[in-house]
């Protein structure tokens, strides 16, 4: 059997673990191992996000405008968060194609997914409705 998966067979995660573990009982050295945990922060990351377009609202205020032909992953999450960080913020999507499945087997499409949150969004070109909110 290779070291490494007698260390697994022991309890270690590689082969290294086990060879150290030797060495400290051949030197008769008191230890324990994985016993304690230490609680750490990931430091945030700052990022930005540039809107497509942006728009100035009648009644004041700003309308983004942000078209989407691939909606990935990360866009997503990166609108999740921006969302809850600023929930007044308005941010409106206009889809290449809203019917777009998120990803390959997925039963919910780019649409769905913004109803779902709430989000205003439109298939291929703003809405009038959206235009007669702006100057």
């Amino acid at each position: 059997m290779r070291r490494n998966q007698v260390a697994i067979k022991h309890g270690f995660r590689s082969g290294l673990e086990d060879k150290v573990n030797d060495m400290l009982k051949e030197n008769g050295k008191s230890f324990s191992y994985e016993s304690e945990k230490i609680s750490y922060i990931q430091p945030e990351t700052k990022h930005n996000y540039t809107p497509d377009f942006v728009m100035n609202k009648m009644i004041g205020g700003k309308m983004y405008i942000e078209t989407k032909g691939r909606w990935v992953k990360t866009d997503r999450l990166k609108f999740d968060l921006i969302f809850e960080q600023y929930p007044d913020i308005d941010i409106r999507f206009v889809f290449q194609n809203p019917n777009a499945k998120l990803y390959k087997g997925s039963k919910t499409t780019y649409a769905q997914y913004c109803d779902k949150k709430g989000w205003r969004w439109a298939k291929k070109e703003i809405p009038e409705e959206w235009l007669k909110e702006c100057l």
